[in-house]
Parts: C-alpha cells; structure tokens; sequence
C-alpha cells in the first residue's frame, strides 16, 4: 500500500486524535490504564510512519484541557507513562531523526513531566526531519483563547493596533506558530468530532476516521490508507472545481 502513495503530494502536516484506548482495554476486561499502555506502539507507528514518508509535521493529541477532569489514579498514571516513555523513546527519535516539541500549557504538567520533556527537546532539538508535536494539557479553544490574549495585551501596549489584527496575525500567535495548518486529521475510535482540538488549525482539514479500529491497534498500513484516501480527495479551500489550477 505504500508503494502507492504520491510522494509529490503529501500533507505537511497531519494531526492525530488517538481515541479508544479505554474501550480498547475494556474489550480485553482490563482497566483503562492498560490501554494506555498498549498505545505506544502506536505512537511509534505513526511516527516512524510519517517520517519515513517525509512529512513535516505530526501532531498527537495526547492529553486534552478536559482530560484533567478524568479521575485522579488514571491521570497519575497517564503522567508516570508520559515520563517513561519520553525517556525510553529518546534514542528511537534521534535514529529517525525526529525533532520533538510540544504545544499546550505545559506549565500545568507535574514536575517530572516537564523535566522529562525538556530534556527530550534539547537531545532532538538538532534532528531536522519530521517534527512531532505532541498537543499536551491542549485544547483548540484554549489556543484561541490564549492568541486573543498576546494579541489584545500588544493593543493595550500600543504596539499593535485592532485594524492590524488579522489572519496572518493571528496564526502568528496561536501555539502552532510558524507550523503550517493541519492537511489530514486522523481519528481512531469510530467517533465523528473534534474534541477541541486545533479548532482553528483544522479548518481546511481532511478528516478521515477509522470506525473499526482503536488507538492501540493503530499501525503503518492504517496511516497510508489515510493519506492514499486524502490524495484521492479535492481540496478546494471554498473554490470550485474549475477554479483550481490542474
């Protein structure tokens, strides 16, 4: 199947929804945790994946603003895994030469999370392949909210007028900055939404959900069915068909 995909028209950027691990886990009569744990072949997947193709940009969503309202041992335990795994994938990074940075409010993190994750940064900030962003205490509208934030303090410093203010500007502000849009988003888990994720950012997005298929089963093949189905599709941006340049 990969054979088959055109190298000359590849997202830039492809985002990920990592839905069912708890569902996942309940189908083998375990604790959500348990797929969780199950998820990191997965995630190694669809980077190894993505950078095998060339891509630019992966984003996971790995845990959400609303997530923090999810019972306390699953958190402490999604937060022990966090660590543990950015620590044991470092290597595997670096020989794909992935560069690893985050988007979220980090600062919420525990501390070994954020400690863990800084290091990561710094060993693979010099990898210049694919970047792997992984979407951490994120939300889209919690973006928006905090790029309507920048935006209006630099108004009240008097360094940016309201007139000034526009698309441009505004992508410049939201966490995502100097990273292109979002061309393919990828949801496992049969669920049909976005659950505030990279609102603005997916605006043009093709979404492709996998209805029969959770996270921790997700592999290579499954991305390039993805991105053979998202070659196969018109992108208009709000044109029509004979506006578009053949």
């Amino acid at each position: 199947m990969k054979e088959l995909i055109d190298l000359s028209n590849l997202p830039q950027h492809i985002a990920v929804i990592m839905d069912g691990n708890g569902r996942w886990a309940k189908r083998q009569g375990a604790a959500r945790v348990f797929g969780h744990r199950n998820a990191i072949k997965a995630v190694r997947e669809a980077t190894e994946g993505c950078a095998e193709l060339g891509i630019k940009h992966l984003t996971l969503y790995t845990f959400s603003t609303e997530n923090w309202g999810r019972p306390k041992f699953e958190i402490d335990a999604l937060m022990q895994l966090l660590v543990h795994t950015i620590r044991a994938e470092i290597p595997t990074l670096t020989e794909n030469n992935v560069r690893l940075t985050t988007i979220g409010d980090t600062t919420s993190l525990p501390r070994a999370c954020r400690a863990e994750l800084e290091e990561a940064i710094q060993l693979t900030e010099g990898n210049t392949g694919l970047n792997l962003i992984l979407a951490l205490s994120y939300s889209g509208k919690w973006d928006i909210v905090e790029a309507t934030k920048k935006l209006a303090q630099q108004v009240k410093n008097g360094t940016l007028t309201p007139d000034q203010i526009d698309e441009d500007l505004f992508n410049q502000a939201l966490a995502t900055e100097g990273i292109a849009n979002v061309d393919l988003m990828i949801r496992t888990g049969g669920d049909h939404r976005i659950s505030n994720f990279m609102l603005w950012q997916l605006a043009y997005a093709e979404l492709y959900v996998i209805n029969d298929v959770f996270w921790p089963d997700f592999r290579k093949p499954h991305l390039w069915e993805a991105i053979l189905t998202y070659q196969g599709r018109e992108r208009r941006f709000g044109k029509i068909s004979e506006q578009l340049v053949k």
